[in-house]
Parts: structure tokens; C-alpha cells; sequence
């Protein structure tokens, strides 16, 4: 393996030092570091996060290789800093059985430019009648840990029971898509003053808020873990603060375009800004910023969800829901938080590290740990060009925008998958 110096960082926001990279950890931090036979990155100016670690991602493979796949995924990944990401199970065939998990995992490792965790589904073909392989799956190669049938809400509370036990024994966690079906049927935005003055079926904040407010009270019942993916609203925050005022065993998350976009993008009629849960209003975008920063919500979560051009590019009413985000997750973060760089490295890589159990991802650069990090330039700014963008997809929302921060570097133990802001293989 090669050597890497970095020179001139700032670790997490630190004064200025040197990173000797060798054998896939970090060998030695101070300053002057010398090593003759290693490769000298200069980094004056730039920022070492710990690599980041995304909770949610969907990379379509195997079923919907048009729109990603866990390569064409993982590069987007590595070029938006991440070292990590866990691949949701809304694939076809359903992440359902070991089998399909493995699949995806040893795709993540031929791709080799981020560890590719799978999320195994809660129920069977994601349809929320009885349990899928859960077990099989945890044992697997792959080693599951994170079951979510994202996308479908696991509606009937026997079953999310019965989900909450089973995993209790081997310490996993459900990552519950938290929306009452019955609430949302037909729903193409947020329900409030815009959904009515533009005559659009809307999604109550209440769909989102009752499940969550269920799921806590037998995930405490059960003495389980419970996930709530993409929180959206303002009383949903409400809800997390009590269960963890009484212990509960909950985490959540927020995305990327949930702390930033409102539900007057659903003005223009562009598909591009239809997402589940959608886009609320500037009163939750406050509330969620809030809850982010003090900890209620736990970390930022992408939800990349690519989708091919006839998807997308379309009626509004026929539009698959969903946002890319990989490579402007840390952009938005700097956008909304500015340069507070332990808030973002631990609501971006180690809190999501550890709710995933990922060993040796989001610990700071340190001698003795996994090099596993990434190299910003937060001087930088940097227009979104749907075009330039890794993924298979086009769907983002932040077409044409001027975001700050730019990934310079991203190592993967020690070895680059980005340098010089390009992705390496």
C-alpha cells in the first residue's frame, strides 16, 4: 500500500498539522512529519472530517441498474466524502433473504470505493404482512444489522412488535418509514396553505407524527431499538424529545433537503422536488435545524434516491418520489450550520457509525485507527451541475445552485477514492 503525508490540515476545525498514512491507518499526527518514501498530499487550508457514513442510501441494484448501481453509487458516495453507506432494501428482487443482502455487499466490495452496508427488509417483498429472513440475513456475510422496508411504512403494530423483539436478541434496530397509509392516501405534497391553493391531495404532518409516536411506545414496551428515517415535521420533533426524556431506545434522522427546501418548490410543478415525506414548511425547517443541532435528531441521513429519466420527467401526479443527495449532503450541511466541523463530523460520520455498528468508520484521524476520512476545502464554492454528477440519475434538486465546501480528498484505509476532487477508479 502506499504511503500518504498530508500536510498543513486541520483536523475537525484544529490548528494546522500533518497525517502520515500507512497501512491503512493513521500512523502518526503532529507537526513536520516526515516519511520519505510516502506521497505528499499539500492540504493547507483544507478540513480532515472522519470519512462520512450515510444511514440511508438506495442504490437500485440489483433491479434498476438505469437509474444507480452499488458502483455508479458508490462513486457518487465517495466523491460527496463518505467512506460508508447503507444500502436500503428497495430493490428487485427485495433485499429479503441473505441471498440478495450478500449480492449487494459483494458488489460494494468489487466496487471498492466505499463499504457498502446493506439494510435488510422488516417483511417479506416489502409488503407488510409477515416478517422476512431477519435472522438469515443478520448471520449472513453481509451481517445485517439495519432492517427498514423504506418507502412502506410497517403499518400494522402486531407486526412491528413482533419486528422490535425478534431483533432485540442480536442488538439490530428497525429504521421505520413513519407514515400512517391510511392518512396519505393519494397525497402528492405537503397538506397545507400551498397543497390547497394548488389543488394537490395533501400529506398531513399527523401521518408522520402518529407512527412515530406508536413506534415509540413499543420500542419502549419491547426495550428495542427503533430508527425513524427522514423526520420532516415539527411535531414529530416533539415526539422524539419525549421518548428520549424517558429513555427510550430511539434514533433519527434528518435529510439533507428537508433542512433546506419548503413546500413552495411544489409551485413550480417540477417533479424533481416530489419527495417522501415532502417538503413541509419553513416553520418545521426551523424546528428540524433546531432539534439537529441540540441532538433530538441524531445525525443527517441522504436518502439518495436516484431515478431514471422517465421517472422523473413527467406529470407530477405520475413522479416516483425522491432527491439525490451523495454528493451535496455536506454542501447543505455547510449551507445551513456553517463551519461548525464537530457538529457536522458527528451527525455526519460518528453517530451514524455507531447506530450502524460500523467498526473502524467515524473515529476523528487519530494515530492508531482506520484512515478513513476526508479532505474539505470549505473556502470553496461550487455550482451543481446535474450533468457532472457520479450518479446514473439526474435528480437533483439543487440544479444550478451555488453550494459551499468542496471534497478535495476521500482515503478508504489509506487508500484514495477521490484526489484532487476526482474520483480515482
Amino acid at each position: 500500500m502506499t504511503a500518504y503525508l498530508i500536510t498543513g490540515v486541520s483536523v475537525v476545525g484544529g490548528e494546522p498539522t500533518d497525517l502520515l498514512i500507512r497501512d491503512g491507518m493513521v500512523a502518526a499526527v503532529g507537526d513536520g512529519l516526515a516519511a520519505d518514501d510516502a506521497t505528499v498530499v499539500d492540504a493547507t487550508g483544507l478540513v480532515a472530517l472522519p470519512g462520512l457514513v450515510d444511514l440511508h442510501t438506495h442504490l437500485r441494484e440489483p433491479g434498476r441498474e438505469d437509474a444507480e448501481t452499488v458502483e455508479s453509487g458508490s462513486r457518487a458516495a465517495a466523491l460527496g466524502g463518505y467512506t460508508a453507506v447503507c444500502a436500503m432494501a428497495n430493490t428487485s428482487p427485495v433485499a429479503d433473504t441473505a441471498g440478495v443482502v450478500e449480492q449487494v455487499w459483494r458488489l460494494g466490495r468489487e466496487a471498492g470505493l466505499v463499504d457498502v452496508q446493506p439494510i435488510g427488509a422488516v417483511t417479506v417483498g416489502l409488503a407488510g404482512e409477515r416478517l422476512a429472513e431477519l435472522g438469515a440475513m443478520a448471520d449472513s456475510a453481509a451481517g445485517v444489522r439495519i432492517f427498514s422496508d423504506d418507502g412502506h411504512c410497517v403499518a400494522d403494530p402486531r407486526l412491528m412488535r413482533r419486528a422490535l423483539e425478534y431483533v432485540k436478541a442480536f442488538d439490530g434496530v428497525i429504521a421505520q418509514h413513519a407514515e400512517e397509509p391510511r392518512l396519505t392516501e393519494g397525497a402528492q405534497m405537503h397538506e397545507g396553505e400551498v397543497s390547497t391553493r394548488l389543488g394537490l391531495t395533501g400529506w398531513p404532518a399527523v401521518a408522520e407524527e402518529a407512527i412515530i409516536a406508536r413506534d415509540v411506545l413499543l420500542a419502549e414496551h419491547v426495550g428495542s431499538r427503533l430508527h425513524v428515517c427522514h423526520v420532516s415535521t415539527a411535531g414529530s420533533v416533539e415526539v422524539l424529545r419525549q421518548a428520549k426524556a424517558r429513555g427510550v431506545r430511539v434514533t433519527a434522522e434528518v435529510t439533507p433537503h428537508h433542512l433546506l427546501l419548503t413546500d413552495a418548490k411544489a409551485e413550480s410543478y417540477d417533479p424533481v422536488f416530489k419527495v417522501n415525506p415532502p417538503l413541509r414548511t419553513a416553520a418545521d425547517i426551523a424546528a428540524l435545524r433546531e432539534a439537529l443541532a441540540e441532538g433530538v435528531i441524531d445525525i443527517i441521513a441522504t436518502d439518495h434516491a436516484p431515478h431514471a429519466v422517465e421517472d422523473k420527467e413527467c406529470e407530477w401526479a405520475y413522479a416516483r418520489p425522491g432527491m439525490l443527495g451523495l454528493e451535496t449532503a455536506l454542501s447543505i450541511a455547510l449551507d445551513v450550520f456553517g463551519p461548525r466541523w464537530d457538529l457536522i463530523a458527528e451527525r455526519m460520520s460518528r453517530t451514524p457509525a455507531r447506530i450502524a455498528g460500523l467498526t473502524g468508520h467515524g473515529v476523528d484521524p487519530a494515530p492508531g485507527v482506520p484512515a478513513n476520512l476526508t479532505l474539505v476545502d470549505p473556502a470553496a464554492r461550487r455550482v451543481i451541475e446535474p450533468a457532472e454528477l457520479a450518479s446514473r440519475s439526474r435528480n437533483t434538486p439543487y440544479a444550478r445552485m451555488t453550494l459551499p465546501g468542496r471534497i478535495v480528498a476521500t482515503f478508504l484505509r489509506g487508500e484514495p477514492t477521490v484526489l484532487d476532487g476526482k474520483a480515482v477508479k
